[in-house]
């Protein structure tokens, strides 16, 4: 439940009241569900009809909208409305937050280890011995720390995230419900004679720098040797999967089920699809988009926006992917040519 008047809205997305100014806010909700007392925002034409039937008392819309609220209804107006709507959620989570510290008696504390001030530890964690929660660090319920685990400050490790020994985690970071960083890089030697596999001892760590987010249920190997690192700023979804030795650059976004194979190394502000496959020991260059359901086999040097298995420049596979559908069409179209040359050469022949 939140409180707000249109009032103090408008003073923390900075915006000019279109309409009454004495309505309060009781809850925020999106356009086509919105009523009274909620507040919701508009920003794009194809939502115009929601927009028009909303029931909801303040609705944050764009500076060059000329519509007029209804009757007990009330406009806010700012350059980018949807940024003004995410500004309100942040202040709605820090408040959530605050009064949460302490650590909870069932909670399993190893040997040597450091807590900062302001840490929160919730029920059924264990942390391992020489591990480092600097300020402002929260645990969530049955988190596992393994041994020297260093997390920075003001980050968030959500329940039943498991961080493996040696592990280093920056500053306000998030780790979201049943994500497994530093599990075992999957290295083996194979025997040639009878196929079985001898396991290569994985020694390195991983390493998130600041700002990192890492989606539930994701899964970050730590390296053979050396470390695994996740670059300042990169946002990786749900169901991830990340191999030893890589190092992915700042500011990537990757998205859900994309798997990143050993020891490659990406450029910063990359941008990877649902369901994306990279081989491993490649290079990727800076500010790569790489669309959904596309397969990487070789390094990518330059920037540009990539598709398809294996991926080429996007324009070139679409226009290969428009020929593929139309090969029955032209299988057929063939066919019938080539009955009329027959037809020909046997008329030439007579």
């Amino acid at each position: 439940m939140i409180n707000f008047t249109v009032n103090q809205i408008a003073e923390i997305i900075q915006g000019e009241i279109i309409g009454s100014t004495d309505s309060s806010i009781f809850s925020f909700k999106p356009l086509e569900t919105a009523e009274k007392g909620d507040l919701t925002f508009y920003y794009n034409e194809k939502y115009e009809q929601l927009f028009k039937n909303s029931q909801a008392t303040c609705i944050i819309v764009s500076k060059t909208n000329e519509s007029s609220p209804s009757t007990n209804q009330v406009y806010i107006k700012v350059d980018k409305p949807y940024e003004g709507f995410v500004k309100l959620l942040k202040i709605i989570d820090k408040e959530k937050k605050i009064g949460r510290c302490g650590v909870h008696a069932s909670a399993v504390i190893g040997k040597n280890v450091t807590i900062h001030e302001n840490v929160f530890v919730a029920p059924n964690c264990v942390i391992g011995d020489n591990c480092i929660l600097k300020s402002g660090v929260e645990l969530m319920p049955s988190v596992i720390l393994y041994e020297s685990v260093e997390i920075g400050n003001n980050s968030v490790i959500n329940s039943n995230v498991t961080i493996y020994q040696e592990v280093k985690i920056g500053n306000n970071c998030i780790v979201h419900a049943g994500a497994v960083i530093g599990s075992d890089g999957f290295g083996y030697i194979e025997n040639k004679f009878d196929g079985s596999f001898d396991k290569v001892p994985q020694l390195g760590n991983v390493i998130l720098e600041d700002f990192v987010e890492i989606g539930a249920n994701a899964t970050i190997d730590r390296a053979l040797i050396g470390s695994t690192i996740i670059r300042k700023g990169t946002k990786i979804d749900n169901l991830v999967h990340i191999a030893h030795n890589c190092e992915i650059g700042e500011n990537n976004g990757i998205a859900a089920q994309t798997g990143i194979s050993g020891s490659v190394s990406t450029g910063k502000r990359n941008r990877y699809g649902g369901q994306v496959g990279i081989a491993g020991h490649l290079e990727i260059a800076d500010d790569v988009t790489i669309l959904a359901q596309s397969g990487i086999s070789k390094t990518i040097p330059n920037k540009g926006i990539y598709f398809g298995s294996p991926a080429k420049e996007h324009l070139k596979a679409f226009k290969i992917e428009a020929v593929l559908r139309r090969l029955p069409e032209l299988n057929s179209e063939v066919e019938r040519n080539s009955k009329e040359i027959i037809k020909l050469k046997e008329k030439i022949g007579d």
